[in-house]
């Protein structure tokens, strides 16, 4: 697993990958295994589509096996959003990384990763 010199890069490409949210861990974007490419992820927003009722989210950087949450819990109130990520606080997925979305309740969060694959 080697990630590229993002100095010396040869391709970026804009990508968006969307979700609804469920009740389980899932991911809605990877870097897989030996892509010898690293994704920027540059911003992360969960919408809530519930017009009446809040619910939580946790979104994670999935590792190996271990996941890194860059959120916790947090409640998104009705027919709102939450921006997780932004261009301010960007981050990498290095080969077999993976942002996972999880919801308190099925169907009522939707997420949206905006990102860079870099090679």
């Amino acid at each position: 697993m080697t990630a590229p010199n993002i100095v010396n890069t040869t391709t970026i490409t804009a990508k968006t990958d969307v979700q609804i949210v469920g009740t389980s861990a899932t991911a809605i974007t990877t870097n897989s295994a030996a892509s010898g490419q690293v994704y920027k992820i540059n911003s992360i927003i969960v919408a809530n589509v519930d017009g009446t009722s809040a619910a939580d989210v946790t979104v994670d950087l999935f590792r190996g096996s271990v996941a890194y949450r860059l959120a916790s819990t947090v409640s998104v109130p009705a027919d709102s959003t939450l921006v997780v990520l932004s261009k301010d606080t960007s981050v990498y997925l290095e080969e077999g990384d993976s942002i996972r979305c999880t919801a308190s309740a099925a169907g009522d969060l939707e997420a949206v990763c905006s990102y860079e694959v870099i090679s």
